[in-house]
């Protein structure tokens, strides 16, 4: 049975079905052609994978970006980053990953901060005289920390899915986030010095005291979100609703840039967003779940857990069967089907569950800028009106980078698990 769904879900995939439609169709005929359930099962299931508490913060992270990018506080953490490395050679990619690294610390979506923060970069990085490839490559590339520094979608996801400490999986991601991020900013630095680029990078930016004065309501918000959640006030899904009303207050009242007119596409473009990922989430589960009733999860994690007798070579194998999913399936989806199958194996094995959760949701974010199906790709693609093709000749560089810091993450265990052992235990 788990053969026949696998293989129509490929197959529709390949037919380009929407990644939901294509999940639910395959779980569809499994129980149909395997079970005696009812179908009506399905439409249960779909119900109860929907049905938690920490899913709620989805939607209201997505919501608290897309407030951020119309109320100006996205223009302003990129004034701030400016001040800081602008004045270099090559300053101003570097103010692209910093941004992206302040932004993924509020919206939780790299989508989001594709779009909120390409729409800035990927202009001034083309008026400096970047290739606009260069420019969307990077801009996608970037934009991925945003599923690894938190607050994450999917580390919620992950936690939710495999019964592990979101607040842990949270302060988790700040280790390889910055990690990422100054191996991204190394790498434009040489590339820069290497091809000339970026001599005038300078002209124009704010002092840092004048950017950090104007992003000041901008750069208190992670305090804000995250202070609230290690501090044991508030849970993830309550810090999500407190981003999004401090978002609102500020761009409303204190920025001034969003009208009340401005409030109604805000809110349709997040429930769209919403939708389509929370639709993606409910038909994994019911997936998932067939596969549960088979008991498919317990027999694939006996088998690698006999089959790579240690850590280091199931790390290894799975780094490189995600990165392989990861070209093809969507991120949400694959961390709902996968995880209970790889984080029991894992387990077993005397893998830490943090720390597996990282390295899956970090190797999956690469998943995000990997052909043929790399969201984030698509996303810079729109903003900077260029072609995916055209990118590629500078991706596979960013790339490379990213899959050795993967590398690195995963077999050195303190740079996730240093903060979570600090804070937690």
């Amino acid at each position: 049975m788990s053969g026949t769904m696998l293989t129509v879900m490929l197959v529709l995939f390949a037919a380009s079905i929407p990644v939901a439609v294509a999940i639910g169709l395959a779980a569809i005929i499994g129980i149909h052609g395997f079970t005696n359930f009812p179908l009506v099962v399905v439409a249960q299931q779909l119900f109860v994978s929907l049905d938690r508490f920490p899913l709620a913060a989805i939607p209201f992270f997505i919501l608290a970006g897309n407030l951020m990018e119309v109320g100006g506080i996205s223009r302003r953490l990129v004034e701030f980053a400016r001040s800081i490395v602008g004045g270099i050679q090559g300053g101003l990619p570097a103010t692209c990953v910093i941004t992206c690294m302040i932004f993924a610390a509020i919206s939780g979506s790299s989508v989001a901060t594709t779009f909120a923060i390409g729409a800035i970069m990927i202009p001034a990085l083309v008026r400096a005289g970047y290739p606009v490839a260069f420019a969307a490559a990077l801009q996608a590339t970037a934009a991925e920390l945003g599923v690894i520094i938190p607050p994450s979608i999917p580390m919620i996801l992950y936690g939710v899915t495999t019964q592990t400490s979101i607040p842990e999986l949270f302060i988790a991601g700040f280790g390889p986030g910055v990690l990422i991020g100054g191996s991204l900013i190394a790498t434009v630095l040489i590339w820069c010095r290497i091809k000339g680029w970026g001599k005038e990078d300078g002209v124009g930016r704010l002092s840092f005291l004048t950017a950090t004065h104007q992003a000041g309501f901008a750069l208190f918000m992670p305090f804000v979100v995250l202070g609230g959640i290690y501090g044991g006030v508030t849970t993830p899904t309550e810090a999500s609703v407190i981003a999004v009303i401090y978002a609102l207050i500020v761009g409303l009242f204190v920025h001034k840039e969003i009208a009340w007119r401005d409030l109604f596409p805000i809110f349709k473009k997040s429930v769209i967003s919403s939708a389509v990922i929370l639709f993606i989430i409910a038909c994994a589960a019911v997936f998932s779940w067939l596969l549960n009733r088979q008991g498919v999860p317990d027999a694939a994690a006996e088998w690698m857990a006999t089959s790579f007798d240690s850590a280091g070579l199931y790390l290894l194998a799975v780094n490189l069967f995600l990165f392989v999913v990861g070209m093809f399936v969507e991120g949400s989806a694959s961390i709902i089907v996968l995880a209970p199958i790889f984080a029991e194996a894992a387990e077993r094995l005397g893998i830490d569950q943090v720390h597996f959760g990282t390295i899956m949701v970090v190797n999956l974010a690469l998943g995000m800028i990997t052909p043929p199906f790399g969201v984030n790709l698509f996303a810079a693609a729109q903003v900077a009106r260029c072609g995916v093709d055209e990118m590629m000749r500078y991706l596979w560089i960013f790339i490379g980078v990213i899959f050795s810091a993967l590398l690195i993450i995963t077999y050195v265990p303190w740079i996730t698990l240093a903060l979570p052992q600090l804070v937690f235990r």
